[in-house]
């Protein structure tokens, strides 16, 4: 059979059977190697710590008091750009976002979808249509209950960023504070803009800032009170919630493969019974 290999078909049949048994060879040696296909997803497992970001959208976050890009940008905008990177750090971690002013509004529930919530904090703005003023007290009082309802949890934890001192709300902050550790939820609390702040073209007092009510929140619940009067300040305070809350990266590789060598099996078996049965049944009329 091999040797017929170099010889020229004179007939048709003969030249029929030769490409047969060419194809056999090849598909039987494709299908020894076995050919495969390999399938790689990663089995994500969530750390056990959840997060609700409670950031306040008051009209007072318009003010462009920091530096971003070689640009003065509003407080707000500085916000958002400060907490999708800490999210980002964070990819087994489920986290919320509660935006606040005169009252919390919940925009985004407790997730591992970590870009759908990025979404939404791009959406989150200031907006005049809000009830207005700063309630610190309502915001901590929200995201501790939505922290309370996920039980499967080994920390839980509340990022507080408000540029102004609560104004509104029927709970107060140590109130909301103390609700909170009961709860076993901690506090991080982040007062973001520089003293001076004014809102452009009006001419009101300066920013209000109470600080010894952040510092009590944090004080109550174990956890810790930032200041950031710059975009710098604002980063280390991220950058140290990321480290005091880390978290193990618990997630699995899995690797499946998928065999296709008995396709070539089949293709192989297929020429070789052609070969064979032009054999059987035709007299060649042998080679040139």
């Amino acid at each position: 059979m091999l040797g017929s290999l170099g010889a020229r078909q004179r007939d048709i049949a003969g030249r029929i059977s030769l490409a047969f048994l060419s194809l056999f060879i090849i598909f039987s040696a494709i299908s020894l190697a076995r050919p495969q296909k390999q399938n790689s997803h990663t089995d994500r497992k969530a750390s056990g710590i959840d997060i609700i970001i409670s950031m306040d959208v008051s009209f007072s976050m318009e003010i462009a008091d920091f530096r971003y890009d070689e640009r003065i940008v509003p407080r707000d905008l500085i916000s958002r750009e400060v907490v999708k990177e800490f999210i980002k750090q964070r990819p087994n971690d489920r986290i919320g976002l509660i935006p606040f002013a005169g009252q919390p509004y919940q925009e985004s529930p407790i997730t591992l979808e970590h870009d759908w919530l990025l979404s939404k904090i791009d959406k989150v703005r200031p907006n005049r249509d809000l009830s207005q003023g700063t309630a610190i007290g309502s915001a901590i009082s929200a995201s501790a209950i939505r922290l309370d309802k996920r039980k499967d949890t080994k920390s839980r934890i509340i990022i507080l960023l408000t540029d102004g001192s609560n104004n509104s709300g029927k709970l107060s902050p140590i109130q909301a504070a103390e609700a909170a550790k009961t709860l076993g939820i901690k506090v991080y609390t982040v007062a973001i803009g520089t003293e001076g702040g004014r809102l452009n073209g009006q001419r009101n007092a300066a920013q209000e800032f109470d600080t010894g009510t952040l510092e009590d929140i944090a004080r109550i619940t174990n956890g810790e009170y930032y200041r950031a009067k710059s975009t710098n300040d604002l980063v280390k305070a991220f950058t140290s919630i990321d480290t005091l809350e880390k978290t193990e990266r618990t997630q699995k590789v899995v690797t499946t493969y998928q065999d296709f060598h008995h396709y070539f099996t089949f293709a192989a078996a297929f020429c070789l019974l052609g070969h064979l049965l032009i054999l059987c049944f035709h007299k060649p009329a042998g080679p040139e």
